[in-house]
């Protein structure tokens, strides 16, 4: 059972849509090829968009694990790629005050990532390459790098899907599914 997700945050902004988090012209490439999406993950976030300073580096995949979001992260269209490049990237969980509906599900149903939320604005507190450890079992976030402990609402009966490996596998072992 996961319980503690360690690693370097990557803050991002509010509304940050799925054209963003992957560039259509991206799409025609097989889903299952995460290394792929993984290499274009974030390449379509603006840079003002991006929560750090102008000339900063951009999103390098599998240098950070974790992002940490404002409002309405994976808004836009329904589209699956979306968590798939960022688990390709290397990122375990996004953080958000709140996520798109449609992202939500594509993150539990594949069980790509977690996707975490948090009931305050952890974009004012946490900066990009913060080491952050999340705890799922307490839930908060803790910032090693500040050394803030912040709440985190709990995934409730979503994590167990999460950590089967999406809704299909989940159903698979627990009987529902042959």
């Amino acid at each position: 059972m996961l319980s503690v997700i360690t690693g370097k945050a990557f803050v991002l902004g509010d509304n940050v849509d799925t054209d963003q988090i992957i560039p259509a012209r991206y799409l025609a490439h097989d889903i299952a090829d995460l290394e792929f999406f993984g290499k274009y993950a974030l390449s379509g976030v603006p840079e003002a968009q991006s929560g750090l300073p102008q000339g900063h580096v951009k999103f390098a995949p599998n240098h950070y694990k974790i992002i940490v979001a404002g409002k309405n992260f994976g808004c836009g269209s329904s589209r699956e790629h979306a968590p798939v490049a960022l688990k390709g990237a290397g990122i375990q969980c996004v953080i958000a005050e709140f996520h798109a509906r449609i992202f939500y599900r594509n993150a539990v149903n594949g069980g790509y990532l977690l996707p975490l939320e948090s009931p305050q604005r952890l974009v004012d507190n946490v900066r990009t390459g913060d080491e952050l450890e999340v705890r799922l079992d307490q839930p908060c976030v803790l910032n090693k790098t500040t050394g803030a402990r912040h709440a985190l609402n709990t995934l409730g009966d979503v994590l167990p899907i999460i950590e089967a490996g999406g809704i299909f596998q989940y159903a698979r072992t627990t009987g529902m599914l042959r």
